[in-house]
């Protein structure tokens, strides 16, 4: 007789250091200019306004900015994570503008962040 196979499940909690936050701005009154430094120093600002001078030290990177559409990737450690997403969503005003930063995606992997499942178009594609 065939002795019964064995099942064994590995569960991994996030072996990722990071975490990957795709997020983009809204200002009131419309676009404004903003350079890669300009953007990480806005962010900054929100950590500063919200927890202080130690906040305004909180190690995060700015991976990529669009000007053109005021969104950007963050990579930021885990145990931050919470912290920086509640700076930015509490931060409610830019040089006297209201502005608000909206989180798009969020994952451990970069990868991840590359195709949204939300804005898939599904339809004939078109062949010559």
């Amino acid at each position: 007789m065939e002795e019964p196979t064995t099942f064994e499940r590995h569960v991994y909690k996030n072996a990722s250091v990071y975490h990957y936050m795709k997020i983009s701005l809204d200002l009131e009154n419309g676009k404004r200019s903003f350079s890669n430094a300009q953007f990480k120093q806005l962010i900054i600002s929100a950590l500063k306004e919200l927890y202080g001078e130690v906040g305004a030290a909180f190690p995060f990177d700015l991976l990529k900015f669009d000007p053109s559409s005021l969104t950007a990737i963050l990579r930021v450690y885990n145990k931050g994570l919470v912290k920086l997403w509640s700076a930015l969503t509490l931060l409610g005003s830019y040089q006297n503008e209201a502005c608000a930063f909206r989180v798009i995606q969020v994952s451990p992997f970069l990868l991840a962040l590359s195709g949204n499942s939300r804005e898939l178009q599904f339809g004939e594609s078109s062949t010559s």
